[in-house]
């Protein structure tokens, strides 16, 4: 099998090795107060700064999942309302769902080749929310994006969901305050951990809204991570699979440029078809990591028929793009030789249905 979605997607090669040294460690039986995960924690810690590049005045916590996120982010950080800007349905869905618990909360959608509108005056807003990679078509922000954001906004906090991302492009940390991912992504784990990064302004608006009333308070996380614990009994066996896989993997500044270079490589390829096209046109605004093609709902129901005769796994459509697109992961777990195969397929399948797109 071939598998192409994005999230959870292909696991990492060497994820039953890790699995057995976990079980043989004792690990896997150990409580989150325990000596043997405090060092756990700390070490997968000292990973994040040393082959992430995480600045020291970030702190990580692990959650089950980045959708988690939303609701820490809104109870602890939030007094009055949030303002989100999104050209996705999982941005649409951050917004929306912090809206349930802030009604004050703002949205502002901007178009899939575009960048955030941000003509309005943002000064007195308490936090800024935006999706760096949006996994349901195929756009990301780029870093001069999001540096451009900073500068003009310095005094807000600013939050990013890297669900996508995080572990297999470079991120300039200090465009934002808080960052969060799942790790079924870029870091080819199983589901199941979510991280969440905020630096010490984060930290300070916390401290200053004083919330401890809910089980996720982030509060009361940020006091159980200084001791290097968790407030709940945690996914420790993936924790464990993360520090390995970070311990024997390059910098991300080496990975970054390897998937960029792919992905523009996959970009000139997958224009050459006809039955298919890559729904984002202009090269700013294409995800290194998430890419969608758009065709006839008739030709990407076909495509996704032949593609499970093959073994090859492609991403749904997702929101109000399912029947019309198909979703690829550009993520570090799959190979090059992967990528020859499908795009052999993909060749194969153009030859068959390429001539019915240009008849029509």
């Amino acid at each position: 099998m071939l598998n192409f979605y994005p999230g959870p997607s292909k696991l990492n090669a060497r994820i039953s090795q890790y699995y057995q040294e976990a079980v043989a460690s004792g690990i896997l039986e150990k409580n989150h107060r325990s000596t043997d995960f405090e060092l756990l924690y700390q070490h997968v810690k000292e990973l994040f700064h040393a082959k992430l590049s995480m600045p020291q005045d970030y702190s990580l916590l692990f959650v089950s999942s980045a959708t988690e996120c939303w609701e820490i982010i809104s109870q602890s950080l939030i007094d009055d309302g949030s303002t989100h800007f999104y050209n996705g349905a999982f941005g649409r869905k951050w917004f929306d769902y912090a809206a349930k618990i802030n009604p004050t909360s703002a949205g502002y959608e901007f178009q899939l080749e575009g960048s955030p509108i941000l003509t309005t005056d943002l000064s007195g807003n308490e936090l800024l929310a935006f999706t760096q990679n949006e996994t349901s078509n195929g756009t990301q922000l780029s870093i001069e994006v999001q540096q451009d954001i900073r500068k003009k906004y310095p005094n807000q906090l600013i939050a990013y969901d890297a669900t996508s991302s995080l572990g297999g492009i470079y991120m300039d940390w200090t465009v934002a305050d808080i960052w969060f991912a799942s790790v079924q992504k870029c870091f080819g784990l199983p589901s199941g951990l979510g991280v969440l990064i905020v630096n010490d302004r984060a930290i300070d608006r916390a401290k200053l809204l004083g919330d401890r009333e809910y089980y996720n308070s982030l509060l009361i996380m940020l006091e159980n991570a200084a001791k290097n614990q968790t407030h709940y009994t945690p996914n420790i066996s993936n924790i464990y699979l993360l520090s390995r896989l970070l311990e024997e993997r390059e910098y991300i500044g080496i990975i970054g440029v390897d998937l960029e270079e792919r992905a523009r490589m996959l970009y000139v390829e997958l224009e050459k078809l006809r039955s298919v096209k890559p729904l984002v046109k202009k090269a700013e605004f294409r995800s290194s990591t998430v890419i969608t093609l758009v065709g006839r709902i008739e030709i990407i129901s076909n495509l996704k028929n032949e593609a499970s005769k093959q073994g090859v796994v492609l991403g749904n459509g997702y929101g109000q793009l399912r029947d019309s697109t198909v979703r690829i992961a550009n993520f570090p777990a799959i190979t090059n030789k992967d990528f020859d195969r499908l795009l052999l397929f993909l060749s194969d399948f153009d030859k068959m249905y390429g001539k019915l797109v240009l008849r029509s």
